[in-house]
C-alpha cells in the first residue's frame, strides 16, 4: 500500500479508502491510485492479518465451465485432494480472458495458497498480476508452452491423432471433425491439429470441420452432419470435440436410419458418462479429469510446504472402443 502511496502521491490510507470507500475520494485521485496499483500489481488484502505468513488454506480453481463433466471431474479430484491437506477450495467460472481477469484479481484478494486455471491462454494483465503475485499456479488441460509455472495434463493432439488413425484403420475415408468455438483457443485447435495431421498422413482430406458454440448441446452433433454431408455426400465418420456432441451425431443417425458403425462411425471425446449408456456405445477417449485435479492439488500443496517438485505432469489418456466405430 506504501508503494502504490508514493507511485500515486498520496497518502497510504488515501490508498485505503480508495478501495474500500470510494466514494470519500476525487474520481481524479482514485483513477491515479489504481493505475498505479495495476502497474505494481498491489491487490487489497481481504484477509490482512488471518495468517502471520500472509497467505490463507484457500487454493482457487478457475473452470470455462460447469457443463463439462470433465471439468466436474476435476473439481472434485481437486477438493478430495486439498480436504486432506486441510486446505479448502474455492471455486470461480471464467469463460472469456476479461472475466478470468476480474475471478484472479478477486481471489488474490483473498491471498489463495494457490490457483488453479485451465488453459494456457490468458490476458498479459492477468499474467502480469499472476507473475507479480508469486501465488503457486498450476494451469491444467494442457501441457504445450508457454506454461507460467506448473501443469497437468496430457498432448492433446496426440490422443485426437490417435483416434483419427483408429477410424482410418477401421476403413472410413471420409471424416469431419466437429469442435468449439472459438475454434483458435490453444485446448481445441490442438485437438483439431492432431486430427488433421492423421489424415494427412493417412493420404485423406482434412477439410471437413465444423464449429459450433459448446452451450448447443447435443445440436452440436446434428449440426454438423448436416453441414458436413451437405459438403461431403460421402462422410462415413465424425470425429467430436467432446462426447455430447459425438452423442448427439448418434441421435441423428437414429433419426436418418442410417446403420452406426456400419455405414457411419461416430467418436467423441471424453468419455462422460453417457457414452457408456448410449446405443451403440459411443467410442471415445477417456480423459482423466479427477487424476488432473489430484495432480494440480498435490503440485500446490508441494510448493506451499516449500518443497521440491516437478512442474509437469502428464496424466495421460486412453481410447475407449465401443460400437460406435
Amino acid at each position: 500500500m506504501s508503494d502504490v502511496a508514493r507511485e500515486a502521491g498520496v497518502s497510504p490510507m488515501t490508498v485505503s479508502n480508495a478501495f474500500k470507500r470510494p466514494e470519500i475520494v476525487l474520481p481524479e485521485t482514485r483513477e491515479r491510485i489504481l493505475s498505479a496499483a495495476r502497474r505494481l500489481g498491489y491487490v487489497p488484502n481481504g484477509i490482512a492479518g488471518m495468517l502471520a505468513s500472509g497467505r490463507s488454506n484457500l487454493v482457487a480453481v478457475l473452470v470455462p465451465s460447469i457443463r463439462n463433466s470433465s471439468f466436474a471431474r476435476t473439481i472434485q479430484g481437486l477438493s478430495d485432494a486439498l480436504s486432506e491437506h486441510g486446505f479448502q477450495l474455492l471455486l470461480a467460472v471464467a469463460d472469456t480472458a476479461d472475466s478470468e481477469f476480474q475471478a484472479v484479481e478477486s481471489v488474490l484478494a483473498r491471498r489463495p495458497a494457490g490457483i488453479v486455471l485451465t488453459g494456457n491462454e490468458h490476458h498479459p494483465d492477468t499474467v502480469r498480476l499472476l507473475r507479480q503475485s508469486g501465488v503457486p499456479l498450476v494451469e491444467t488441460w494442457i501441457l504445450s508452452e508457454p506454461i507460467l509455472d506448473m501443469a497437468v495434463g496430457f498432448t492433446l493432439g496426440d490422443a485426437a491423432g490417435e483416434m483419427a488413425r483408429f477410424l482410418v484403420s477401421r476403413g472410413y475415408r471420409h471424416i469431419g471433425f466437429a469442435g468449439y468455438l472459438p475454434a483458435e483457443r490453444s485446448r481445441f485447435l490442438e485437438r483439431q491439429r492432431g486430427f488433421q495431421s492423421a489424415l494427412r498422413q493417412a493420404g485423406l482430406r482434412d477439410d471437413l470441420i465444423f464449429h459450433a458454440d459448446e452451450t448447443v448441446g447435443f445440436a452440436g452433433g446434428r449440426l454438423a452432419m448436416t453441414e458436413l454431408r451437405a459438403r461431403e455426400p460421402r462422410l462415413d465418420a465424425l470425429f467430436c470435440v467432446t462426447d455430447i456432441f459425438a452423442v448427439g451425431a448418434l441421435f441423428e443417425c437414429q433419426r436418418r436410419g442410417i446403420a452406426v458403425p456400419r455405414d457411419f462411425a461416430v467418436a467423441g471425446y471424453g468419455d462422460f458418462e453417457i457414452a457408456a449408456e448410449v446405443v451403440p456405445g459411443l467410442t471415445t477417449v477417456r480423459t482423466r479429469g479427477y487424476e488432473i485435479g489430484r495432480a494440480a492439488a498435490s503440485l500446490v500443496v508441494e510448493r506451499a510446504a516449500g518443497r521440491a517438485t516437478t512442474s509437469r505432469v502428464d496424466v495421460g489418456y486412453e481410447l475407449i472402443i465401443r460400437g460406435s466405430a
